[in-house]
């Protein structure tokens, strides 16, 4: 006879195969709008063109495995954009203003990052917080704390091979940065697919309740989930300034929109409980190259905006009609 923890298991599984279906969808649309660029652009299709696309999504593509894990629960996080920006800000001044060396600066950087999760998750699980409100402050007061460590100024001067490891290609293909984003692409994937903790996702998304009977700790998945998710936000952040190679409280404006959209067009369901992160990584795709397409078609970056606003739509249409089907 089944105990509540193996059919609690059982459950999961099938969730992750029906997830495998669902990103069937956008990999066929992730390859019909490639051949439509190779047609149509002459420089699309070329193997410079696409590294340069995955530098560019590196930064979407770490925050988005973070976002996954939220959504898959059924919650949400709107305080992304912000926790990047302040763990930017707090790196950048306990290295260029504290003297401190980066790699004193940047896992103190994440531990305000995760602090920031830590603090969400506690709300929404102590104190009953709607997930939306909570992220929602937690937006506004890390957004307020990244202006005010510089009192809203960027900071410069990191060490030379920070940098470099957003430009130098080992190989000739992989920048340090991208063969980070690849590194956690593949350890979500391990994470979410073999690890229990990973299906116990699908448990609490389809139903906390059945969850908790089945012997999952769903408060503590779910603070554990909103830390990662901001550390993952925070380390996206330290690609960025990599990048860049300065850091500003503006930065990451409309990240966490961004970070949502590549999971929706992805399969995963907003409701929770169903896709996963091989389909976010397609999504994430989708987006790099339809940024990188309609920016060789020469189309306006405000045009562009409102192209992946359909494209999110019809995303979440798809799934919709999926469903009832």
């Amino acid at each position: 006879m089944l105990t509540q923890s193996n059919r609690q298991i059982e459950t999961p599984g099938g969730n992750i195969l029906a997830s495998a279906k669902g990103a069937t969808g956008p990999l066929i649309g992730l390859i019909a709008l490639c051949l439509f660029l190779t047609l149509w652009t002459d420089t699309f299709f070329s193997l410079r063109n696409f590294l340069n696309i995955l530098d560019q999504i590196t930064v979407l593509g770490i925050m988005a495995v973070g976002m996954t894990l939220v959504i898959l629960i059924g919650g949400i996080d709107l305080s992304v954009g912000s926790v990047m920006a302040l763990t930017m800000m707090v790196m950048g001044y306990l290295n260029v203003e504290a003297g401190l060396s980066m790699g004193l600066a940047i896992p103190l950087a994440l531990s305000t990052a995760a602090l920031s999760g830590l603090i969400c998750g506690i709300m929404i699980t102590r104190f009953n917080v709607p997930a939306f409100i909570a992220t929602l402050a937690m937006m506004s007061i890390t957004r307020g704390l990244a202006s005010m460590i510089t009192n809203g100024q960027q900071i410069i001067g990191f060490p030379a091979w920070f940098n470099l490891s957003a430009i130098v290609r080992y190989g000739g293909f992989l920048t340090l940065t991208v063969a980070l984003m690849l590194a956690v692409f593949v350890i979500g994937l391990l994470y979410q697919r073999y690890r229990y903790g990973g299906r116990a996702l699908y448990a609490i998304g389809g139903n906390p309740e059945v969850a908790r009977l089945a012997g999952i700790n769903v408060p503590f998945v779910t603070v554990m989930v909103y830390t990662v998710c901001s550390v993952l936000a925070g380390l996206s952040g330290i690609v960025l300034g990599a990048r860049l190679d300065s850091v500003q409280p503006s930065s990451g404006v409309g990240y966490e929109l961004d970070a949502i959209a590549a999971v929706v067009i992805g399969g995963t369901s907003l409701s929770g409980g169903t896709g996963g992160i091989g389909g976010t990584v397609v999504g994430v795709l989708i987006i790099g190259v339809l940024r990188n397409g309609l920016n060789l078609l020469s189309v306006s970056p405000f045009m562009q905006q409102v192209i992946i606003g359909l494209v999110i739509v019809l995303a979440v249409t798809a799934e919709t009609f999926r469903k009832k089907r």
